[in-house]
């Protein structure tokens, strides 16, 4: 009996591999198994296959059923190889001819009355297929809008195993069914207050649109009810729109978490919020069997928001160290790597110490409780933060007193926007469309170098040890972005000043 071929797509972090599906029907004892590295979920495959065979019309055999999944030392994990390996099974029945699937990648879970139920992860698995050179792609009817934001690549939903047969050629009858949707998401958050409605905070207000304008990571130190987390929630609301390439890569992120997309592409940046018990694994993706992404892969082109971070477990907080340099975060795995986008915006929350008083009349703690306390945020983690604020609790008079109300959230958008807009026409070709990203060496280059006179306060703080060659950097990356948002074409001296004060008080 000739071996039928068909496509599925095995995917590990936001990358996908191909993988041929190859069934063969034998004579000999009935059986049916799956080689080529399949997980207990793609194990189970089986029944699942025989039993949405019987219930669409087309048995298969009591004979010998061999599936291989190749390339076999890559792992397959889940359950979306379902449909290609019922396909291929079928294919060496004769219900369908080969030919007519050998270049169509199939992805989808079978139920057991044969309808197909969507899967996680289908956009970034269309995306692999479009890469690799598929002609087509079935999905299941509940993942047609997601799949179909992939252009370049023909498209095809399907609510059961019959109806896919019958499009690959099969003479059946069509029997009508109801498709199966995802599970209903959770509401999706009001939208954000607007950034007018802080009141008493224009230096955090200000820090917050550098922030945003830069893309750099920010540290709010403060008492209780200060407003630390009224601030970090107006951030994303400041960030432009995702271009196109975040965009997809954002949607990506959220296909493979579970999260509902929708018949478009998220186009604002996300805000992720963990408590402070989360694992290593919640926060930066991980483990046992399938690897999934964490809080810094949903975050990624958006913000990270860790309030109480000294509550954060020590070696949790250190873990995001790297990530904060390389923009990614690679998980290994004895028989896989999976890689995960994290270029997020890190914004941090800390109480002065253990009972918010900060050493007020009120504080409870002594120097070295303090001390101790806020050292739980390592000084290789703080030494990557650009922005360390201090939030202060709002008196009376300020809440009361009359006044022109601050900027809103779109006035500040749109001075972010012409900021980035400054910064993109400067280095853009240099790959650098924030000035975050612009590396130190560039930034000390003789184009771009400034005047010793303007860096005299730098210069003498990183001689005395009060900043490292890290932190010199950041200082005239956050420089430079304070000139953009005044629309000055270089920083001067009062900028570096405003810099160094964010980064050091100093």
């Amino acid at each position: 009996m000739a071996v039928a071929r068909t496509l599925a797509i095995a995917l590990h972090g936001v990358d996908g591999a191909l993988v041929e599906i190859e069934a063969d029907l034998a004579n000999g004892l009935p059986a049916f198994t799956i080689i080529g590295l399949p997980d207990a979920a793609l194990g189970e495959a089986k029944d699942r296959v025989r039993s949405a065979a019987v219930n669409s019309g087309c048995d298969l055999p009591p004979r010998k059923v061999t599936v291989n999944l190749s390339p076999a030392s890559l792992p397959k994990h889940g359950s979306g190889f379902d449909l290609g390996i019922a396909v291929a099974a079928l294919a060496t029945t004769g219900v369908i001819e080969s030919a007519a699937i050998d270049r169509v990648v199939h992805v989808g879970e079978l139920s057991l009355d044969g309808r197909l139920r969507p899967v996680a992860g289908v956009l970034p698995s269309v995306l692999a297929a479009r890469r690799a050179g598929a002609v087509a792609v079935v999905v299941p009817s509940g993942n047609a809008d997601e799949a179909r934001l992939v252009p370049g690549i023909r498209v095809i939903a399907a609510a059961s195993l019959r109806d896919v047969l019958i499009g690959h050629g099969a003479r059946l009858d069509p029997v009508p069914v109801e498709a199966l949707e995802p599970p209903m998401a959770v509401a999706p958050p009001s939208q954000p207050g607007d950034l007018a409605d802080v009141v008493g905070h224009p230096e955090a207000v200000e820090a917050l649109q550098i922030a945003a304008a830069g893309g750099h990571h920010l540290l709010m130190l403060g008492p209780p009810g200060a407003g630390k987390t009224l601030l970090a929630s107006r951030l994303p609301g400041l960030l432009p729109d995702l271009d196109p390439d975040a965009a997809v890569e954002v949607s990506s992120v959220r296909s493979l978490a579970g999260l509902p997309i929708g018949p478009s592409l998220v186009t604002r940046p996300p805000l992720e919020a963990p408590h402070h018990s989360a694992t290593m694994a919640a926060l930066v993706g991980g483990g046992s069997g399938l690897v999934r992404p964490g809080a810094i892969s949903r975050a990624s082109h958006g913000v990270l928001f860790l309030d109480e971070a000294p509550e954060f477990s020590a070696s949790v907080l250190d873990a995001l160290r790297q990530p904060l340099e390389t923009g990614e975060i690679t998980i290994h795995r004895a028989r896989a790597v999976a890689r995960f986008p994290a270029r997020f915006q890190l914004v941090l929350a800390a109480n002065p110490c253990p009972c918010g008083q900060g050493g007020g009349d009120d504080c409870t703690c002594s120097s070295l409780t303090r001390r101790r306390y806020l050292a739980r945020l390592s000084g290789p983690l703080l030494d990557r933060i650009d922005l360390h604020l201090t939030v202060r609790r709002v008196g009376a008079a300020q809440l009361t007193e009359g006044g022109s109300p601050g900027a809103t959230t779109l006035e500040a958008r749109q001075r972010v926007a012409i900021a980035r807009a400054r910064t993109a026409e400067r280095w853009g070709d240099a790959g650098c469309p924030v000035t975050a990203m612009a590396p130190g060496a560039l930034l000390r280059s003789p184009r771009w170098r400034l005047p010793a006179a303007d860096r005299a306060a730098l210069d003498r703080a990183l001689e005395r040890g009060a900043i490292t060659m890290r932190g010199y950097d950041r200082v005239l990356r956050v420089a430079w972005t304070i000139a953009d948002l005044e629309g000055d074409d270089r920083p001067r001296a009062d900028h570096l000043g405003r810099a160094l004060y964010l980064r050091k008080g100093i």
